[in-house]
């Protein structure tokens, strides 16, 4: 090759779009939640920065990320965030999920802690999505509910009924009492009652009628609602004297028990589907992942209110003992 061909190459090579992105242009994505804390406290939100960084993905430098939080605004803000024209978007549960879903069908959409993305629609199967949508799901299939009962069955052995919280505007929550949970009351042979709210002013019935309906403990299932609420509702599950298992462990300073997904490694993994799409993969091509890591925290302070005596065969299991 002649010199001035050389030269004349290399400089095509530093103008163009490829090389100009090397050298600092940032890639934009979206962000779509119900909810956030603040950051400088929020360990999901400082894992999700941890897992682009693992992927060599800076926020400010050479990404740049558009978060958008709102509980009764998400339609607008998927839209508002489609406008933006991201390479993808992260849709932080399932509301989200599903308000990009009514959106956009060609945007990659990257959903982290939806239960059942099959059953909501988002995907074809786990294995081939076939869609704009891949991500993270919150539970295994099959036998996570049935998990967080034979928990409260354990710290109250003679409970014979125990009340099921639920947001009946849930969709995720409406695919588990379709399905899973009758299954699980028929196997573990006791009745699952549900209460019912969609609104902080109705979470106090809710817990009203539990008591009313006299059960022994209380499932809290995961929603924004209880989220948003969360000191109220392990206020109201102590004033009526319920037995609690939460599902997120924001809930664990004063609720009895918590069993979930680690939502940090959730949010951390997520980073991997961002890298890969940005170097070109399709959600289609890629797999939708469960949890790998669950949370158990137990509340020994709370127990003891409660007059409850925590097995050792729950305790060794616990991840964290809070005293």
């Amino acid at each position: 090759m002649k010199r001035r061909e050389f030269i004349a190459g290399a400089a095509m090579l530093l103008v163009s779009p490829r090389r100009s992105w090397a050298q600092g242009t940032p890639r934009r994505i979206g962000f779509l939640g119900a909810w956030a804390d603040e950051p400088a406290r929020d360990r999901v939100h400082a894992a999700w920065l941890s897992g682009l960084r693992e992927k060599g993905w800076i926020e400010g430098k050479n990404l740049l990320v558009e978060y958008r939080y709102a509980p009764d605004r998400l339609p607008d803000l998927a839209v508002e965030l489609l406008a933006l024209t991201p390479e993808l978007i992260i849709a932080s549960g399932p509301q989200p999920a599903l308000a990009l879903k009514a959106a956009t069908t060609t945007i990659p959409i990257v959903f982290v802690a939806v239960a059942d993305p099959v059953g909501a629609g988002l995907v074809r199967s786990l294995s081939r999505p076939g869609g704009n949508f891949t991500g993270l799901t919150t539970v295994v299939p099959g036998d996570f509910f049935g998990k967080q009962i034979e928990i409260l069955r354990e710290l109250v052995p003679s409970a014979s009924k125990i009340a099921l919280f639920v947001n009946p505007e849930n969709q995720m929550q409406r695919l588990a009492l379709a399905d899973e949970l009758p299954r699980t009351a028929g196997k573990l042979g006791i009745a699952l009652p549900t209460v019912e709210a969609t609104k902080p002013e109705e979470l106090k019935v809710a817990f009203a009628s539990a008591a009313d309906q006299h059960a022994d403990a209380i499932v809290v299932l995961g929603d924004y609602l209880t989220v948003f609420q969360g000191p109220r509702v392990v206020a109201l599950a102590a004033e009526y004297h319920l037995p609690a298992i939460y599902f997120f462990r924001q809930f664990a300073p004063g609720g009895l028990v918590v069993y979930g997904p680690d939502l940090p490694d959730l949010f951390r993994r997520a980073g991997t589907y961002v890298d890969k799409i940005l170097k070109g993969a399709t959600p289609s091509d890629l797999p939708v992942e469960q949890p790998t890591k669950f949370e158990l925290v137990i509340n020994m302070k709370t127990a003891k209110a409660l007059g409850l005596t925590v097995p050792p065969s729950l305790l060794v299991r616990a991840d964290e003992v809070i005293e």
